[in-house]
């Protein structure tokens, strides 16, 4: 196979012919309206038109066939007064929006020739559009895909979050260690969102509570004084797959009830008469500000309180306006909160219902816990958020009076089934009590919720037994499972159209909307022509991410090596640092016996670890310094090259994924509530090595287990070797392998140039009572299933075979089946076509 000719960059295209079923343009149209906004919008001449002018000239000439669809869905669906179901989240990892709103729409191809007549390549201008800056990992990519399914499948729907200024943060290194600079992605604009200034909302902070006459001869708690926080909405429109339905993620930015004291400017004080707006506006600047201070604290639970109280004024304004009321509420409106993060709503609205609409409390804790559906996104405790009751009792007074009176009346309740079991009792409880007491916000989720769900059948078992176990006791019939999905219309058609359009010729376009349809590639393992075309599309996909590595990177690898990818964000528990021993391991060996036979690798990670997490910074540190050593070594001949591509997102998703032979899930089993980067890139054709955890136990069921690697302790060893007293040391000991590669590690010779150590670092807090997450228990079982891998690569007929079963059973990791579930089992949803 010649691969200078399969080094173009991807210029295939997907697009399906019937995706749209609406008046369809003419190339000379499209020419001349993309002309048009660059004139009329940009005052731009063509001639003198920069590529960015460009970009949002082409964006606003979709947005136009966009906003007739969008005004005639909300229209549809306020004349039927449908159910509708608003998803609450902190993130939305949308990344860019051209090529998926162009696909969707099924104008990809006119588009295309449009702009090449006018000396445009498409290409070169879908780089230049920014990722949005609103999510991080897989909460948010699990949000935009299921907004994507939302409106393909044709749901009343509303997103709700929060319109980031800076996003998280865009990731730089710096001899090795991860720098965090502001990443201003809103910078040249943005031409998907749309300002809605008279729906703004207006938000109460701080105050106090005061009881004050009802007119009735009562007193009645009310929140006054404090800091009011005015909400501005921006939408951005969701296109679904033939832009049948056009939903909308509504975002919310801060900004102050009073933006200049004119009184201070004008007595010269110009810093000061902007106080307010400063300190308000930072509530929408960035994304999980760094919350390891006390300040950080506060600015994030008043960062999740802004988000719930702007959504719920206007959900409950957009439903009064469609003529109904109260008693009506339940029946059309259903919240969904995406983690625990949107949990104070579950408070808010009651505080809404009895404050401001006079209800009782029977009554209104019935329209809340009729409204509110809940889903768990972690398994570890301590990943459960939870606030401090005096920072609660400061920030949000009423609410934490309410708190209280809803903990009192559930304990009340519950202690009838727990009767004298007082840690069972303390266990529910609404408030961790101990020197510092905290509000539950877990907890809390669960008793407002009509339904709690896990992610994963894994994971789902493991809510009921062990995280919320007395729950479960209490109300089984609330918990349920709803596995992860991810959609094909952007982790395939959109991101790996050479593979898209070798599936369409061959089976069809119904996979698109329909993912099971792929079983109908199944067959066509065993046809050697497919084979070949699919290796094809792999090299193809694996030169191009091979280019940008060497332009991102300057590291030049090899397309033909096997591609070993670990991409998420950086943590212990999903133990990127037991990939690095493996590098190490395998690096030893090649020193020690250069004619190793073994498939030369190109490792590759990504991922972002928080600003305030230590040891996920030095995991990525430590990873940086190896690689320079091993890079820059000439003994191993480029056998091995190992890449940590900086400030991964959804575009350089949208380029590792389809270039991938290998996706690395080797998190800690039972820490993984499910993972979504399983599904993507196994249904681009990348074997899974990884542990029984989260939705890996789904995926052997589907794959088989002769097409994927599973290595590893199970949960009930694992507890099992806890409640023993887990000793690391054991095995470090017992395995000669691992004692050198850790003795090398604490030798100091990976670490280099480096003075903080990084290497160092990890293995003396792995060997010192810091492998919390079994590294060292699971590392022989890594390292040989890694062995095995290597034989399997070697055998490219049989490894392609294997890839394309995987591609072929993927079709229950759809999140169009996900929110298929959501929809009949939870929120009671039902499509609403057009005509």
């Amino acid at each position: 196979m010649d691969i200078k000719k399969l080094s173009a960059v991807r210029t295939e295209t997907c697009s399906n012919p019937m995706a749209s079923s609406r008046t369809p343009w003419k190339v000379d149209q499209m020419r001349e309206r993309i002309v048009r906004h660059l004139e009329r919008m940009l005052a731009r001449e063509p001639q003198s038109a920069h590529i960015r002018d460009w970009w949002l000239a082409d964006s606003y000439t979709i947005r136009d066939r966009i906003l007739e669809r969008l005004i005639a869905t909300q229209k549809a669906q306020h004349s039927a007064k449908c159910r509708r179901v608003y998803y609450m989240s902190m993130e939305y990892l949308m990344g860019r929006l051209l090529r998926d709103n162009l696909n969707n729409c099924g104008l990809f191809d006119l588009n295309r020739e449009a702009l090449q007549q006018l000396g445009i390549s498409y290409e070169e201008m879908e780089n230049v559009e920014p990722d949005m800056g609103l999510g991080n990992g897989g909460l948010g990519r699990l949000a935009a895909c299921f907004l994507d399914s939302l409106a393909t499948h044709n749901y009343p729907a509303v997103g709700y979050g929060v319109h980031y200024e800076f996003g998280m943060f865009r990731q730089e290194f710096q001899d090795g260690r991860q720098i965090e600079m502001a990443d201003n992605w809103l910078v040249y604009g943005n031409p998907w969102q749309i300002q809605r200034a008279e729906n703004v909302q207006e938000v109460r902070v701080y105050g106090s509570v005061e009881n004050c006459p009802d007119g009735r001869g009562n007193l009645k708690p009310k929140w006054v004084g404090g800091y009011i926080i005015r909400g501005v909405p921006w939408d951005i429109p969701i296109v679904g797959y033939g832009a049948e339905t056009v939903n909308f993620l509504r975002l919310w930015e801060a900004r102050a009830a009073c933006e200049l004291n004119l009184d201070d400017f004008n007595r010269g004080n110009f810093i000061g008469a902007a106080d307010a707006k400063v300190i308000v506006e930072t509530i929408s600047k960035v994304l999980y500000p760094n919350d390891a201070t006390e300040d950080g604290k506060m600015l994030r639970l008043i960062q999740q309180y802004f988000l719930v109280s702007c959504s719920l004024r206007d959900i409950i304004r957009r439903h009064f306006n469609s003529g109904a009321g109260w008693a009506e509420f339940p029946d059309k409106v259903c919240m969904h909160l995406n983690d625990t993060h949107p949990t104070m709503a579950i408070v808010e609205l009651m505080r809404i219902l009895l404050d401001e609409e006079d209800m009782d409390w029977d009554g209104a804790w019935k329209i809340v816990t009729d409204c509110f559906a809940y889903t768990n996104h972690t398994l570890m405790p301590e990943a459960l958020e939870k606030w401090s009751v005096e920072l609660v009792e400061k920030i949000l007074p009423r609410h934490m009076q309410l708190i209280y009176e809803i903990n009192r009346r559930f304990l009340d309740e519950a202690k009838k089934h727990f009767k004298n079991d007082v840690e069972a009792i303390r266990s529910i409880s609404l408030i961790e009590e101990g020197p510092v007491r905290y509000v539950r916000m877990g907890n809390l989720a669960v008793v407002g919720s009509f339904s709690v769900n896990g992610v994963a059948q894994m994971h789902s078992e493991l809510v009921k037994t062990n995280l919320f176990k007395n729950f479960y006791a209490l109300t089984p019939k609330k918990f349920t499972n709803k596995t992860n999905g991810v959609t094909p219309r952007r982790w395939i058609n959109s991101a790996n159209p050479r593979l898209a359009s070798l599936i369409n010729g061959t089976i069809g376009y119904d996979w698109i909307t329909d993912l099971d349809e792929l079983r109908k590639l199944e067959p066509y393992a065993n046809d050697l022509d497919f084979r070949s075309n699919f290796a094809r599309v792999k090299l193809q996909n694996k030169i191009a991410l091979a280019n940008y590595i060497k332009k991102r990177c300057a590291i030049a690898v090899d397309p033909k090596s096997l591609f070993d990818v670990q991409v998420k964000r950086i943590h212990e528990y999903k133990r990127q640092h037991l990939k690095l021993l493996h590098i190490l391991t395998h690096y030893r060996r090649l020193l020690q016996k250069p004619n190793l036979i073994a498939a030369p690798r190109t490792f590759i990670f990504g991922g972002k670890a928080a600003p305030g997490y230590t040891m996920a910074k030095n995991i990525i540190h430590a990873i940086n310094v190896v690689a320079e050593k091993i890079n820059g070594d000439s003994r191993i001949a480029d056998r091995i090259k190992v890449i940590f591509m900086p400030n991964y997102d959804v575009s350089s998703a949208m380029l590792i994924v389809p270039a991938a032979d290998l996706s690395e899930q080797i998190s800690t089993a039972g820490m993984e509530a499910s993972g979504t980067g399983n599904m993507k890139l196994a249904l681009n054709g990348a074997l899974t090595v990884g542990t029984l955890d989260g939705a890996n136990v789904e995926m052997l069921e589907e794959v088989g287990q002769n097409n994927i690697f599973i290595f590893g302790h199970r949960v009930e060893q694992l507890s099992q070797m806890q409640n023993g007293g887990y000793n690391p040391r054991s095995f470090y000991e017992g395995d000669g392998e691992l004692r050198a590669v850790i003795d090398a590690m604490l030798s100091g010779e990976f670490d280099g140039r480096s003075s903080f150590n990084p290497v160092r670092h990890i293995a003396e807090n792995l060997l010192n009572g810091g492998d919390r997450y079994f590294l060292l228990a699971d590392y022989r079982s890594y390292v040989d299933t890694q062995d095995i891998i290597s034989n399997y690569f070697d055998n490219p007929e049989l490894w392609n075979s294997m890839a394309i079963i995987n591609v072929a059973r993927m079709g229950k990791f759809s999140s169009d089946r996900s929110i298929a579930e959501y929809a009949k089992d939870i929120w009671n949803l039902r499509p609403l076509r057009q005509g």
